[in-house]
């Protein structure tokens, strides 16, 4: 009843919203491990069945990405590698090996908190999402908490280097 008077670009917004906190929670449990603050979510039919974060130095593997982590688990739930009605919601534009990742998925729409434009896919560097030769081309929203997002990656980075500066002095 209260989404009456909303429009539907509205009630979209309120979703990408909402499903980037929780991509942003996500990413904050990769920042406690020391590992790059990226969270993802996969949402089907309004439930989230698929979370992951960055693990790639606490599980020493380059597939610990949060994507791939969020697709094998969103995979697991529909109990098919085909997630062709899901929606990802991811705190920085996907890397080359997850933007394939997706496109493989068949995911239909991505949602994106901040480009990486140093090694993004999904326009800044590459759009692998949107390559028309694929069979397969997903939908791509930018920016939803992009300030949010960025900020936190800035600080984890930041952090990292005064660590770094006080290691060397």
């Amino acid at each position: 009843m209260k989404n009456h008077n909303l429009s539907e670009a509205e009630i979209e917004y309120k979703q990408n919203v909402k499903y980037m906190k929780d991509a942003i929670r996500q990413a904050k449990k990769a920042a406690k491990l020391m590992e790059v603050p990226i969270g993802c979510v996969i949402v089907h039919d309004g439930k989230v069945i698929g979370r992951g974060y960055n693990r790639r130095n606490t599980d020493k593997t380059t597939l610990g990405h949060a994507e791939i982590t969020a697709i094998k688990k969103a995979s697991k739930a529909l109990g098919d590698w085909r997630l062709e009605e899901c929606t990802m919601y991811i705190t920085l534009e996907p890397c080359q090996m997850c933007a394939g990742a997706i496109v493989q998925a068949r995911i239909p729409k991505v949602v994106i908190g901040s480009m990486n434009p140093k090694a993004g896919c999904a326009g800044s560097v590459l759009n692998i999402l949107q390559v028309p030769q694929f069979n397969h081309q997903v939908e791509i929203i930018k920016g939803v908490l992009e300030e949010e997002c960025s900020t936190m990656l800035t600080a984890f980075f930041r952090e990292l280097r005064d660590k770094k500066k006080l290691k060397e002095s």
